[in-house]
């Protein structure tokens, strides 16, 4: 199975930039996991999964299959499998875990349509309020244009469906690798900038970005 593995990682390398690769300690880390079996399976439905859905011309088609795809890991809190309140997951660590919380979800599905063919520029990480919770959550975005209402990808439903159908979400701001708004009637309106915080180390956006295109993480 080790080197089933290699051979579909490297291959899928050669037809993707982005492609998620596993290098020889993350090839022990599966062998050597409790779920060595189950994250295999795993690895080899999402190689299945880029390969079935990148020829689809329907772009709702494409992100429904990958959010029910990424929807079906289990849930976790971060605090209970991190030891931490905030831990953003890279999408090949999400799927090796087999667990995440609602960024981890996003970030997978965000790298994963990348590399199905979906431009960059049209997908925003949606940070939400959920009526009737305390806590923030985050949903993935697809906006046709800046003009347009977008869809929603959400761990919390397997329906990909116009946000302001999601009477329920409430935007506080959005945010790609270019730039991040605030929204109005759920459609973008003003560019903001992000406080992440005072320290470098406290962008977790930024340190997101550098584990997954540097350093293969």
């Amino acid at each position: 199975m080790k080197q089933i593995l290699l051979l579909i990682f490297l291959s899928s390398i050669c037809l993707h930039s982005k492609s998620i690769t596993l290098n020889e300690n993350d090839l022990k880390t599966i062998d050597n996991s409790k779920d060595s079996k189950a994250i295999k399976i795993r690895l080899v439905k999402y190689v299945n999964l880029k390969q079935k859905v990148r020829p689809f011309t329907n772009t709702l088609k494409k992100l429904s299959h990958v959010n029910s795809f990424y929807n079906k890991i289990l849930p976790v809190n971060d605090s209970t499998k991190y030891n931490v309140d905030d831990h953003w997951a890279t999408p090949k660590e999400f799927l090796i875990n087999g667990k995440g919380d609602c960024e981890d979800y996003a970030i997978a599905k965000y790298f994963t349509l990348l590399e199905v063919g979906i431009p960059k520029e049209k997908l925003y990480f949606g940070i939400v309020k959920v009526k009737g919770e305390t806590n923030y959550h985050m949903v993935l975005l697809y906006f046709e244009n800046k003009k347009s209402i977008p869809l929603v990808l959400d761990n919390l439903s397997f329906k990909v469906v116009p946000f302001d159908i999601r009477k329920r979400l409430e935007p506080k701001v959005v945010f790609n690798e270019f730039a991040s708004y605030t929204l109005k009637n759920k459609k973008i309106y003003k560019k903001v900038r992000i406080n992440w915080g005072k320290n470098k180390d406290d962008n977790k956006w930024e340190k997101l970005l550098n584990r997954v295109y540097s350093k293969n993480e």
